[in-house]
């Protein structure tokens, strides 16, 4: 199998694991998950110490399979990084270890492990679909398009996630989307978040 019948291979199982696990939207949360994770009898070790690179990793062993994760990691990463190592759970448990981080990043079995992932929490065909209906066409897309594209969808793909995937789709320049600072844009458009004036008005405060 070649490297891009590969990946698309994992996308299908993606789409497959989305219907048998009822995951109709592109938001995925970490309960999502859990509860895959459960069903495949994956147990989870949440990793309490600081780690540079480290965001998790796929053991199977004679104890059973077990993803570790880096505990504390927001919500998009967390669900990113338990949909990659699922991914490892599907089809790479014949090996003893498996791990992610940005020293292996260009290996074809974890590039593979982050498109999967990625087709987990949302779809391509969807993500296509979700930008026409935005009435945004190929070479259109900005940044202001993918923050409200976030922000309507409620997906829990990351914007780098998001944007990577609109440059490689040919809705915007490679490149364009790079230097984005994602979460002030995304203040500018739709004010502040809650938790942050909770945050502020009770540093002011104190």
């Amino acid at each position: 199998m070649g490297r891009a019948q590969y990946y698309e291979h994992l996308k299908g199982l993606a789409r497959q694991t989305r219907a048998r696990y009822s995951l109709n939207s592109p938001r995925v949360l970490r309960s999502d998950l859990r509860r895959i994770y459960r069903a495949e009898g994956i147990h989870i070790d949440l990793w309490p110490y600081k780690l540079k690179r480290l965001r998790g990793a796929y053991f199977n062993d004679e104890s059973g399979p077990t993803v570790m994760l880096a505990k504390g990691l927001p919500e998009d990463p967390m669900v990113f990084t338990m949909g990659h190592e699922l991914k490892h759970h599907f089809v790479d448990a014949g090996s003893k270890l498996s791990y992610c981080d940005s020293s292996n990043e260009s290996n074809p079995i974890e590039i593979g492990a982050e498109i999967f992932a990625a087709e987990l929490i949302y779809p391509d065909d969807d993500f296509r679909a979700n930008l026409k209906d935005m009435g945004i066409k190929p070479g259109e897309c900005t940044p202001e398009a993918l923050v409200r594209l976030k922000h309507e969808t409620r997906t829990t793909l990351s914007y780098a996630g998001l944007s990577k995937r609109a440059e490689f789709m040919g809705f915007a320049e490679v490149g364009s989307l790079g230097r984005v600072k994602w979460k002030k844009l995304e203040e500018k458009l739709y004010g502040v978040p809650l938790y942050k004036l909770i945050r502020r008005r009770t540093a002011w405060r104190t």
